[in-house]
């Protein structure tokens, strides 16, 4: 079983798949039956490719390594693109909600690096996010802040989606500063 293994791990770096993949959380749970406990695993897997795209699963088996595997798989089957500016931080800052989880994002100047915590803080360092600012509040369920942190993500739109909701043009939409010069935004959206 090893060296099939083995060969699956190198077939996977020969396609070329890049992806970071963070253990957020192992859960241990006992069932009670009449022979005695029955104990299995939970684990809550994200997975990014360090450019923009990123996914969560959660896989249940008898054993750990097994639930992380199928964790992994089912997060790279639900990988989602999120819009980041000058790839490293948010266009906007956003909330996201889910359950009781409740979460804050916030764009930040370079050089602020993740300021983040725990389940978001992998999240965000999977999508390849180098500075931002995020807030929990509420629950510190890791399932609900994972949730709650795709839920802000997926509300993020850059200036051309905006752009081409309205039916106008870029520049109208993001404008040119006091100086002359266009914006970073509309210079990136440009090219």
């Amino acid at each position: 079983m090893a060296r099939r293994d083995d060969k699956r791990g190198k077939r996977d770096r020969e396609e070329g798949d890049e992806f970071v993949d963070k253990l957020v959380h192992i859960n241990r749970v006992a069932k009670t039956v009449k022979g005695g406990r029955n104990m299995s695993f939970a684990a809550l897997v994200v997975v990014g490719d360090g450019k923009g795209q990123v996914g969560f699963g959660k896989g249940k088996a008898r054993e750990v390594p097994e639930c992380i595997r199928k964790g992994t798989e089912l997060a790279k089957k639900s990988l989602v693109r999120i819009p980041l500016r000058e790839g490293r931080t948010l266009h906007h800052d956003c909330k996201g909600r889910h359950g009781a989880g409740k979460v804050i994002l916030r764009a930040a100047p370079p050089g602020t690096g993740i300021i983040a915590g725990g389940p978001m803080r992998a999240v965000l360092e999977s999508l390849g996010m180098q500075d931002v600012v995020a807030k929990s509040t509420g629950s510190s369920n890791p399932y609900n802040m994972v949730r709650a942190t795709f839920n802000a993500l997926l509300s993020q739109e850059n200036p051309r989606m905006i752009a081409a909701k309205r039916g106008k043009k870029v520049g109208d939409i993001v404008g040119r500063r006091r100086d002359g010069a266009s914006s970073p935004e509309m210079e990136a959206s440009e090219g």
